[in-house]
C-alpha cells in the first residue's frame, strides 16, 4: 500500500522531514572537541564580521536587560552585548570556546558575563540558568532534535527570542566544493525552523541578513585557511584545486593583501518573536 500523503498543513511532520534532510547533508555537525580545537582561530576569524552589527541592530536592547546567549562560542555576540545590557549568560558545550571568551572578557575589563558549560540538551535548570529578558541562539541551530530545543529557549526568555539559521548553502561555498570535486548537500535550513515554530503555536518574524560579497585577506595562505574549514580533510590535489579556485575569485590586490568576490554571499535568517 502506498504511503498516505499529507493533505493539509497539519498532516506535515516537520520534525521527521528535518531528520531526513539532516541524514542527507554533505557535512557533519562538529562536536565539543572539534570546537575546542578551533576556538582561538574561530574567535579571530569572526571578531570583525559584518554579521555581528547586523544581528545586534535587530535586538530591542535596554541597559537594564539580561541576555542568554545559547551557543555563544568565544563571545562573538556576548562580548559586544556586555557593553549594552546589565548582564549576559553565555552558554556553550565547548569548554575551549568558553575559555577563550573568559580570556577576552578579562583582557577588555568586562565583568558582567557569566559562562556556563552546557549543551542544548543539558539540564539548564541544574546549571543555575534562569529565564532572561532576551534569549538568543546565533548560528547555533545545528541541534539534532530541534523541537525540544525551541521549546526550551522559548521557556528561558521573558520578553523576546532571537535565533539565526542558515539559508540554503550558507555558510558554505558550493562553488568551492565543485572546484575541489566534492558533492555538496546543504541539509535543513531555516524554513524547517520556521515551520516547526508554527506547529508549536509560535508565529515568528523573519529578517534576512545578507553578508558582504567581497572579502579581503592579508595573504593567499590566510584566504586558504579561511575556506578550508568547510572541508573535513583536504588531500594535496584538493588543496591545490581550492587554491586555484580562490585565485580565480580575486578581484583586487593591494600590496600583500587580496580581495575575493563570493559568487553567493552568505545569508542568514534571523527568526524572532515577542513572548506573549
Amino acid at each position: 500500500m502506498a504511503p498516505t500523503l499529507p493533505t493539509t498543513y497539519e498532516d506535515i511532520d516537520w520534525a521527521e522531514l528535518r531528520r531526513q534532510a539532516q541524514a542527507r547533508k554533505g557535512w557533519r555537525n562538529k562536536g565539543p572537541q572539534d570546537w575546542d580545537a578551533k576556538a582561538s582561530s574561530f574567535a579571530s576569524r569572526n571578531k570583525s564580521s559584518a554579521y555581528i552589527d547586523l544581528f545586534l541592530d535587530l535586538l530591542p536592547l535596554d541597559p537594564a536587560m539580561t541576555i542568554l546567549d545559547v551557543g555563544s562560542g568565544p563571545g562573538t555576540l556576548s562580548l559586544p552585548l556586555a557593553h549594552r545590557v546589565a548582564s549576559v549568560t553565555a552558554l556553550d558545550f565547548s569548554s575551549g570556546m568558553l575559555a577563550v571568551l573568559n580570556d577576552l572578557a578579562r583582557e577588555r575589563g568586562i565583568t558582567n558575563i557569566s559562562t556556563v558549560h552546557c549543551a542544548w540538551e543539558g539540564d539548564w535548570q541544574a546549571k543555575g540558568i534562569r529565564p532572561h529578558d532576551i534569549a538568543i541562539a546565533s548560528r547555533a541551530m545545528g541541534v539534532e532534535d530541534l523541537e525540544p530545543a525551541l521549546r526550551k529557549i522559548n521557556d528561558y526568555a521573558t520578553q523576546y527570542v532571537f535565533l539565526s539559521d542558515r539559508i540554503g548553502a550558507t555558510p558554505f561555498d558550493v562553488a568551492a566544493f565543485a572546484a575541489v570535486g566534492r558533492p555538496f548537500a546543504g541539509g535543513p535550513d531555516y524554513i524547517y525552523t520556521v515551520n516547526m515554530l508554527y506547529t508549536l503555536g509560535i508565529h515568528a518574524n523573519v529578517t534576512v541578513l545578507t553578508l558582504e560579497r567581497e572579502l579581503t585577506y592579508p595573504s593567499m595562505d590566510e584566504a586558504f585557511r579561511s575556506y578550508s574549514w568547510m572541508f573535513s580533510e583536504l588531500d594535496d590535489r584538493e588543496s591545490a584545486a581550492l587554491r586555484n579556485y580562490l585565485e580565480s575569485r580575486i578581484v583586487r590586490r593591494d600590496g600583500d593583501s587580496l580581495t575575493l568576490v563570493r559568487e553567493d554571499p552568505p545569508r542568514w535568517a534571523v527568526i524572532w518573536w515577542r513572548k506573549q
